[in-house]
């Protein structure tokens, strides 16, 4: 029994690689525990209204101190909605959502850490001289064939995500053989290939509902444990999503309650960062986990 007990207890202890770290334009960060990241949408068509925050700065002010207080560990500024079918938006309306959202945040909190969700160069070039301290990239560059090289000369952390096609045409693109085994091999070049550049931090996102069938992202999530081998920080966006709200039968205000349960099930397979639209119950949730394999 002391072998069986010892063995549990070396597995629990595997869950979350201990002493992480993340370099950002000369700062250290530690990603010694689960972080939460808060979504902080400065767009009119997100999926989930919640999540909405107009370009009034003194609204994305309250938001990311109200996100801040309740313990976010980063903060995720995004100027195009990335749902199915989604509008697109030009570069220079992008420009104009995110870059003086990113400037009076980092005014007001300067220690707080932001990261940029673009999938452009140009975006994430400026973003990160307004001060974002990330680049969070829904296509790991397949959308814009300078983004790789780009992050390379910023030097910060990138966070490369799995997807095929674009947000407009992303659900018709779910025919995989494979799809662990093709996550897999896209994580892998795209390592390489950041490495390359020079990237020194890469942080893995499965890409929930991203060209993926309901039955593929519960597949998915309870095998999340198999891209370990590649020995990046995995980040985990389930929060309010359609595998959620449709397996439920209910809308996306109505999905907290089940976001919490997944968001659990991705720590105990691995996941270390949990992008959230509600940090105060994302925070909650990493205390208990952390209660359960200390």
């Amino acid at each position: 029994m002391d072998n069986l007990f010892t063995s549990s207890s070396e597995i629990e202890d595997k869950l979350f690689p201990p002493k992480i770290t993340l370099r950002s334009k000369g700062k250290l960060f530690l990603l010694d525990r689960p972080w939460v990241m808060g979504i902080m949408n400065i767009t009119p068509d997100s999926f989930y209204e919640g999540s909405r925050i107009s370009q009034d700065e003194a609204l994305i002010l309250h938001q990311a101190e109200k996100m801040l207080a309740s313990g976010a560990d980063i903060l995720d500024i995004g100027g195009y909605s990335s749902r199915p079918g989604a509008i697109e938006v030009s570069l220079e309306e992008e420009m104009s959502r995110v870059l003086p959202a990113i400037g009076a945040i980092k005014r007001e909190f300067p220690e707080a850490k932001l990261s940029i969700d673009t999938f452009r160069s140009k975006i994430a070039s400026s973003a990160v001289q307004c001060g974002a301290d990330f680049v969070n990239d829904i296509s790991a560059g397949t959308l814009d064939p300078d983004m790789i090289e780009t992050v390379g000369k910023l030097q910060v952390p990138y966070i490369a995500m799995h997807m095929k096609g674009t947000p407009q045409n992303m659900q018709n693109q779910t025919d995989y053989d494979d799809i662990l085994l093709e996550m897999m091999k896209y994580f892998s070049e795209k390592m390489n290939e950041c490495k390359k550049a020079g990237i020194n931090d890469v942080i893995l996102d499965p890409g929930f509902g991203f060209a993926k069938t309901m039955e593929q992202n519960y597949w998915i999530l309870r095998n999340l444990s198999y891209f370990k081998t590649i020995q990046a920080p995995m980040l985990i966006g389930v929060s309010r999503k359609s595998m959620i709200y449709k397996k439920l039968e209910i809308n996306p205000s109505e999905a907290l309650n089940g976001t919490t349960a997944l968001h659990m099930a991705a720590l105990m397979h691995g996941a270390q960062i949990l992008r959230v639209h509600d940090v105060k119950e994302a925070k909650e949730t990493v205390t208990l986990f952390k209660q359960l394999y200390p």
